[in-house]
């Protein structure tokens, strides 16, 4: 079976795709597919677009968790939205600083399937620091109030499921959610595909951060093989501050280094920065 061979509805992947399906689920929220592929290990879909391979997910999740935990100096307490994958989780407890990690998924179905397809990506999800909330990040992120230190917003595309968490109004919240340093991490989309969204988010997002800064990293089996976050914070921290010297010594990193820290902020004329 052919999963992926053309110029999808997100100006998708152009590689060629095989493999077998292994399970589908339509969850109240969206379409859920898992396959085993001939060259990417299995596969994960939402609503027909590409969440994660084994062969590359630690490409993303590496990135939008080591980048804001090397910086902030004391992240005892993290937020994850969406994520239900639990691949962010498993990176943000490779840091032994952080005491409490709440996990708030919108999709349940997504946790499940994840947890019975890819135990390695979300083995963090049964740890006792790590507490798990079905429900919509952007309705709970309004209940919160200078509660966290580093707040991940790991959703998918900005329709459907995930169309909120790409809005004004949710990082107004955001910001009353964060500790007086806090940082938020954002997914934000491929700085190719989508530069018209990210200027949108960059400048309503410096209506209420000081410092907002777009980042990427590759993953071949995403639109144009690259996607990107902005990290937002109030000034006490900037990305390229490395605070944990404690990592030096982290093990099993497989993308994720210093230099790869510094340079993933060097963005092409054209994307605020």
């Amino acid at each position: 079976m052919i999963i992926d061979d053309s110029w999808d509805k997100k100006n998708g992947s152009t590689i060629l795709i095989e493999g077998e399906l292994l399970e589908e689920v339509q969850s109240k929220y969206q379409h859920i597919e898992v396959y085993n592929t001939k060259r990417f290990g299995k596969l994960l879909k939402l609503d027909g677009v590409i969440q994660l391979t084994e062969f590359d997910e630690a490409n993303y999740h590496e990135m939008i968790a080591h980048v804001p935990l090397r910086t902030h100096n004391t992240p005892d307490n993290v937020l994850v939205i969406g994520g239900g994958d639990g691949g962010a989780v498993r990176e943000i407890l490779k840091h032994k600083r952080v005491k409490n990690v709440d996990l708030v998924e919108i999709d349940n179905e997504v946790i499940k399937i994840s947890k019975k397809y890819f135990p390695e990506i979300s083995s963090g999800l049964e740890d006792s620091k790590v507490t798990i909330m079905n429900q919509d990040g952007a309705e709970y992120i309004k209940k919160c109030t200078n509660l966290y230190d580093i707040i991940i917003i790991d959703s998918t595309d900005p329709f459907s499921v995930g169309e909120s968490l790409f809005k004004e109004e949710f990082y107004s919240n955001l910001k009353k959610a964060l500790k007086e340093k806090g940082i938020v991490i954002s997914q934000s989309e491929s700085m190719f595909y989508n530069k018209d969204l990210i200027q949108d988010m960059f400048e309503f997002k410096r209506k209420h951060f000081n410092v907002v800064r777009y980042y990427y990293t590759l993953v071949p089996t995403y639109p144009s093989g690259t996607i990107g976050f902005h990290f937002c914070s109030d000034g006490h921290y900037l990305p390229i501050d490395l605070n944990d010297d404690s990592f030096d010594r982290m093990e099993g990193l497989k993308y994720y280094n210093e230099m790869i820290h510094n340079s993933s902020f060097l963005t092409p004329n054209g994307v605020s920065n």
